[in-house]
């Protein structure tokens, strides 16, 4: 039971990563409007792939909340089930109230699907070992706890992206989804170390273990910047399209923090490398986390230098994810090694 938990686990990490790789290319790609309402795709369990099926057809059959365009002006959603006739009847639908956004493109559509498709594939794992983790309880209850917060994250993280959609993707809401995809991580990497047999023989060290933390919160500090210098970028994108090279032209102190911090980024988690080696602690993913750092700061260069390549943005926001999921693990790692020596 317990290998099979922490396989299970092991996907569902996977998955959500996953979905944080998908998120990314939504933003990359501007997909975020791609289905305008939730959960569903313009009212339908599989989106249009044409722009005609959003226009109205006489003599179809309509379910309640499917959509069509009106003259490119607003969206129309059929108030209830109903066959139509052979002229539009405006009774039968009412505007699509909850944002203004009047906009149909296959490509955005679908990148939002599969971003939704992936969100929903990764909760069934993660439902799954919720009811395996009862079998950890008499052992260790944080197990089936931790569990169940992660089910109860899956579920509130689905509440976020309707309110994102709903909101016409309101700034703020995208940090928070982001934040929480993050905490969602973290618990499920708790998960798969809580149920392991063996453990590494590595060193406590409280210097060490300190300055993790602060690393640890100084990454998730700077996801937040970057979700921001990204929602600036989003906004210069839509005032003067996508001249790459005045993205940056004339950026907001936040970009200056992000850019600034990542030099503490760097410089801290090299020290952290150097005390794990110097000391023999034994945390062998800090080599991990410093190639982390790196990538991340070559393609941040890449980006504000190289006017965004392609690719660029959601590689920089996937390495960043995985920066901050490493070094959680090692602070497990770290907090094992600490009760052991409590223990002793």
């Amino acid at each position: 039971m317990k290998n099979k938990f922490r396989t299970v686990s092991k996907i569902a990490l996977v998955l959500i990563y996953f979905v944080i790789i998908a998120g990314a290319i939504v933003r990359m790609t501007g997909s975020g409007m791609g289905c305008p309402d939730w959960p569903k795709c313009f009212g339908y369990y599989i989106p249009p792939t044409e722009s005609a099926q959003l226009l109205f057809e006489p003599n179809h059959s309509y379910k309640k909340g499917m959509m069509i365009l009106m003259n490119h002006e607003a969206f129309l959603v059929a108030k209830t089930d109903f066959v139509s006739g052979n002229k539009f009847n405006s009774y039968n639908w009412e505007v699509y109230s909850k944002h203004d956004y009047t906009t149909y493109n296959p490509v955005h559509t679908w990148v939002e699907y599969i971003n939704r498709l992936l969100g929903a594939l990764s909760g069934i794992p993660i439902l799954v070992f919720t009811v395996l983790s009862f079998w950890f309880w008499k052992k260790n209850s944080w197990i089936p706890i931790i569990s169940i917060l992660t089910l109860m994250g899956m579920g509130f993280q689905a509440w976020l992206g309707k309110t994102v959609v709903d909101s016409n993707l309101a700034p703020y809401k995208i940090t928070v989804h982001m934040v929480m995809a993050l905490l969602i991580v973290a618990f499920i990497l708790y998960l798969i170390f809580a149920s392991k047999s063996n453990y590494k023989p590595q060193k406590y060290h409280k210097t060490f273990f300190n300055l993790l933390i602060f690393a640890l919160i100084l990454s998730l500090v700077q996801i937040v910047l970057g979700t921001q210098v990204r929602q600036f970028i989003d906004e210069q994108t839509k005032l003067i399209g996508y001249e790459k090279t005045l993205w940056l032209a004339s950026p907001e102190l936040n970009f200056y923090i992000h850019r600034s911090t990542s030099i503490v980024v760097l410089t801290l988690n090299g020290y952290l490398w150097y005390l794990n080696r110097s000391k023999s602690l034994g945390y062998t993913k800090i080599k991990l986390v410093v190639y982390a750092v790196i990538l991340e700061a070559a393609t941040g260069i890449m980006m504000y230098y190289f006017d965004f390549p392609f690719l660029s943005q959601p590689l920089h926001l996937v390495i960043a994810s995985l920066l901050f999921g490493i070094q959680c693990y090692i602070v497990l790692e770290c907090l094992h090694k600490k009760r052991e020596n409590q223990l002793a």
